[in-house]
């Protein structure tokens, strides 16, 4: 590839086979693969749109092709779609959304649900443009300004990676709920819920888990299809079943419009309006979320550069407009004594619904289906998280990296990476057995560490990193980009101050405290720390596991000219 705006003598230059020892004895060259940047320093020259295919892309962004390509495009879109999981999701989280009334839960979906789009059309941008595994701690390097790359870099990949763990956790916590709650319904209620059993059916779920992820890579993509096929059945099963449920029942009518859309409750101390944000949008953000982990899945998706935006902001939308709908469905078929559904005997606001509506036999079948869309949800986040790891690992981010970033080459999977998500989430699921409060920071703790791991990349990127930003195949212009990055951005900054709130303003307890602010701030601070006085001697950033030599052969003659270009304007 030449430059542009090259002269004869540059097109001469451009036809003259440069090899690695040339280009590193040429001055002011400083590397092979770098270009330098007034704002960020020296970072590597990559070019997404100009890349023949995904190895050399790769290649560029400075690593070897260790795992198989084997997931498409629709792939990619279920790993995201079947993490948000969409009705299991939602079903765990209407303890969070009830309490605010139908309000809350109709409106706060569609209003939260088109500013987490933009989240995902701003992450879409950065990974269309560096399409790697390590994802959002890599941007955060290549953007950062030189004194800042490697502890932001460290910052953002702890608390990504202890994100997605939190994301397992809430989800197998969700889980366990569902299992349990079937339980109940099947012994009409003469079942007691412990947190002593709920930790253990937790533990269980999340070794089922970790034993399915450890498959193949080739079985975990077509879990992926399978996946997308289940949760729609499911969801058409619902819209079909519960309005039938209600129109044959003898004790419940369908609730008018001005209640599915106006009905307003607060249930706790807080003014109106922060009850709205806290129960209206803490549940589409967690519903919505871990959209990441098509990142995550970068370096085995075919023509990666296309394939995760469609990823990311096909499951985004789908998942908005469904969820709003079945929010809509949940809304016109359910009691309104809403205390009584968020206080049955079934431990889950959801369960007491469909048995209210359809009975017992319905209720266990349905939740049974639910579960096991849940666990589907699981095995797919244990997925992202596997690599999420195994990226950080490969370039000494973790403790024991050197053990944990070996690849299984047999089955062609990070299995010891698997592992150690799983390890970590039968860690932090301990919570569950506190109470019910504390285990609920497992849900906001997952929020906001993730919004603070994309928050902190787009930033750069739109700070000091513009002048270096070289758009993939996904780009929205000059004039959209900047307006919905920079909403993006206030968002998120906003959610993260939201989830450190507890759900009531007064009368604190241990009982009652968020625990978010303490696990967050821990793992925030805590990562400085331990960077500062030990980890900045071995981690340096993203590192190559290429050789020059391997990197000329992958990136090619073009690449190699349009360094040599750039490094000499």
């Amino acid at each position: 590839m030449s430059d542009s705006n090259s002269t004869s003598t540059g097109s001469e230059k451009n036809r003259y086979v440069v090899t690695s020892d040339e280009i590193q004895k040429a001055a002011p060259i400083t590397s092979l693969r770098t270009i330098t940047s007034r704002n960020v320093g020296e970072v590597n020259y990559i070019n997404a749109k100009t890349a023949h295919d995904d190895t050399e892309l790769l290649a560029e962004i400075g690593y070897k092709q260790e795992l198989q390509r084997h997931f498409s495009k629709i792939q990619v879109f279920g790993v995201s779609f079947s993490i948000m999981g969409l009705l299991p999701s939602i079903a765990s989280i209407l303890v969070t959304a009830l309490p605010g009334g139908m309000v809350s839960l109709v409106w706060g979906w569609f209003i939260a649900g088109f500013f987490v789009l933009t989240n995902g059309l701003a992450m879409s941008e950065l990974a269309s443009a560096i399409p790697t595994s390590g994802g959002l701690y890599y941007y955060t390097y290549h953007y950062a300004p030189p004194k800042a790359k490697r502890l932001l870099s460290f910052v953002v990949g702890n608390s990504n990676s202890l994100a997605l763990i939190a994301g397992l956790c809430s989800v197998n916590y969700g889980l366990a709920g569902e299992i349990l709650s079937i339980v109940v319904i099947a012994k009409d209620g003469n079942f007691e819920i412990t947190n002593a059993k709920t930790y253990g059916v937790y533990a269980g779920c999340t070794i089922a888990v970790g034993i399915v992820t450890s498959l193949a890579t080739v079985a975990v993509s077509r879990l992926q299809t399978f996946s997308i096929v289940s949760n729609l059945i499911l969801i058409a099963i619902f819209f079909v079943a519960l309005p039938i449920g209600v129109a044959k029942s003898d004790h419940m009518d369908f609730n008018s419009a001005s209640y599915i859309f106006g009905n307003w409750e607060n249930l706790s101390d807080w003014t109106d309006g922060w009850q709205f944000m806290l129960t209206g949008f803490t549940p589409v953000i967690w519903v919505i979320g871990a959209f990441d982990s098509c990142i995550h899945m970068s370096e085995e998706a075919k023509n990666a550069t296309a394939s995760v935006p469609f990823g990311i902001i096909g499951s985004i939308t789908v998942c908005w407009i469904l969820g709003f709908l079945i929010c809509i469905v949940l809304a016109a078929c359910s009691s309104k004594d809403i205390a009584g559904i968020l206080g049955g005997k079934f431990g889950q606001p959801f369960a007491q619904i469909i048995f209210d509506a359809m009975g017992k036999n319905w209720a266990i079948a349905l939740m049974v289906l639910i579960a096991f869309c849940q666990f589907l949800m699981a095995s797919s986040i244990l997925t992202a998280i596997s690599r999420q790891i195994w990226a950080f690992a490969r370039d000494d981010g973790l403790p024991f990296s050197r053990i944990i970033k070996v690849v299984n080459v047999k089955l062609s999977s990070p299995i010891r990476a698997t592992w150690f998500g799983a390890i970590c989430a039968l860690a932090i699921g301990c919570l569950c057995l506190i109470g019910t409060q504390a285990s609920s920071a497992l849900f906001s703790l997952y929020i906001s560490a993730n919004y603070f791991s994309w928050m902190v990349p787009n930033l750069l990127r739109m700070t000091f990193g513009q002048e270096i930003f070289t758009p993939g195949a996904f780009y929205m212009g000059k004039i959209w980009s900047p307006i919905i990055n920079w909403t993006s951005i206030a968002f998120e900054l906003f959610i993260i101050i939201l989830m450190q709130f507890p759900s009531m303003q007064h009368h604190i307890t241990p009982k009652t405290m968020n625990y978010t602010v303490v696990f967050t701030g821990t793992v925030w601070i805590g990562s400085v720390l331990y960077f500062k006085f030990y980890k900045k001697k071995i981690f340096v950033g993203p590192k190559s596991n290429l050789t020059d030599a391997e990197y000329e052969e992958n990136v090619g003659q073009d690449v190699l000219d349009a360094i040599l270009s750039k490094q000499q304007e």
